[in-house]
């Protein structure tokens, strides 16, 4: 006589529990990005950092290192000038702090808003959606940068040199 296919019983190999079951798969979905704590950990570094490059001035030699690829080459990179705008952001001057990297000066509020959706995400326990992100974005952004690290390296160029 043909049995059907058995569902297993509580002590074969063959059940795996509900319970088991469900905890497999809240494993396999949880966020890659981590809980609340590290969106917390992240703000509290972050204001950590600023703070110090806020009360130690950049503009006073000896303070911070060089940086390594305007030290090898003479030629800024694309972050060069970050350490001063964020001190001049700090003190409120926001045309200094522009004037020393535009393009992180401007790209401020957006990492605010990743920042803000990551956390809000991670206290709900699920993974941040940015539904206006498409793939095509990350390679115009790498073009952005690739454009201002030359053209502030340019004669004509001078105004986004830190």
């Amino acid at each position: 006589m043909n049995r059907p296919p058995s569902r297993g019983q509580p002590g074969d190999r063959t059940h795996a529990g509900a319970g088991e079951r469900a905890a497999r798969e809240r494993a396999r979905r949880r966020p890659p990005l981590g809980p609340p704590a590290l969106a917390l950990a992240t703000a509290a570094a972050t204001a950590t950092a600023v703070t110090y490059v806020a009360l130690v001035d950049p503009n006073e030699p000896g303070h911070y290192p060089l940086c390594p690829f305007r030290s090898l080459t003479g030629y800024y990179c694309p972050g060069c000038g970050s350490l001063r705008m964020i001190h001049a952001a700090a003190h409120g001057h926001l045309g200094e702090a522009f004037g020393h990297n535009p393009l992180a000066f401007a790209m401020l509020p957006a990492l605010g808003y990743a920042w803000a959706r990551w956390a809000v995400a991670a206290a709900r326990g699920r993974r941040p959606r940015f539904a206006r992100f498409r793939p095509w974005m990350v390679w115009a952004f790498i073009a952005l940068i690739l454009v201002f690290w030359l053209v502030r390296n340019l004669p004509a160029g001078h105004a986004p040199a830190p």
